[in-house]
């Protein structure tokens, strides 16, 4: 399974590569890295839980559906279904 922690770090690095670039008051240069190191860890978090959501869903599908399939479908009485309404 691929990982999102790799393109996270390579666009937050060059968020901070073009800040320490480019920004030169070192208080405002504090501020700016700091924000992307929070911008950084909330974006993995929500790549973590979005990616776990998405590995229970499959798996729950594929068990529901393995399920399913091993119906005797011989013993079902497809008749009372269709039956009419009294």
């Amino acid at each position: 399974m691929f990982t999102t922690d790799f393109y996270i770090d390579t666009v937050q690095s060059g968020k901070k590569t073009f800040v320490n670039t480019f920004v030169q008051h070192e208080a405002v240069k504090k501020s700016l890295i700091d924000f992307i190191d929070s911008q950084t860890a909330y974006t993995k978090s929500v790549a973590k839980v979005t990616t776990d959501l998405g590995t229970t869903l499959a798996t729950e599908s594929v068990k529901q559906l393995s399920d399913f399939g091993k119906m005797d479908y011989s013993k079902f009485d497809f008749t009372k279904m269709f039956a009419p309404a009294k």
